[in-house]
């Protein structure tokens, strides 16, 4: 299983999920997986399909957000509408967890949820270095 961090009691991140985790996700909880994987990113990696397939499978919601570089207005909002709208626990993923962490960051602070210092002091803890996003 991927190394899931947790964010807060309703965020988690974490490095790329396969399809046949899904069920594990949902056991462990999560109701949404969030990706935010670009198809074709790495050579093997699932497609943003195949990995859709499995979580509804597994009885979670499946959001599609590829995120290249820094996430633009449009994937804030989306990213926030969907952790805002989600009916539990949301794990989102990318490669390592980062660009997850800082796009949900961003959307927090952009929204006035939790404030820049709240947000690197999270991220820390999850193992993520906030600062630079919460410029």
């Amino acid at each position: 299983m991927a190394d899931i961090r947790t964010v807060t009691e309703d965020f988690a991140v974490a490095p790329q999920l396969l399809p046949a985790e899904m069920a594990e996700v949902a056991a462990l909880g999560f109701t949404l997986v969030i990706n935010n994987r670009p198809d074709q990113e790495s050579p093997g990696q699932p497609s943003a399909a195949q990995v859709q397939a499995a979580a509804e499978a597994a009885g979670l919601a499946y959001v599609h957000i590829p995120v290249v570089g820094g996430a633009s207005a449009d994937q804030l909002e989306a990213f926030h509408a969907a952790v805002a709208s989600a009916r539990g626990p949301v794990l989102a993923f990318c490669r390592s967890g980062t660009r997850s962490i800082t796009t949900w960051a961003r959307g927090q602070a952009q929204h006035g949820d939790r404030t820049p210092g709240e947000l690197v002091e999270l991220g820390g803890d999850a193992g993520y270095d906030l600062s630079g996003a919460m410029r």
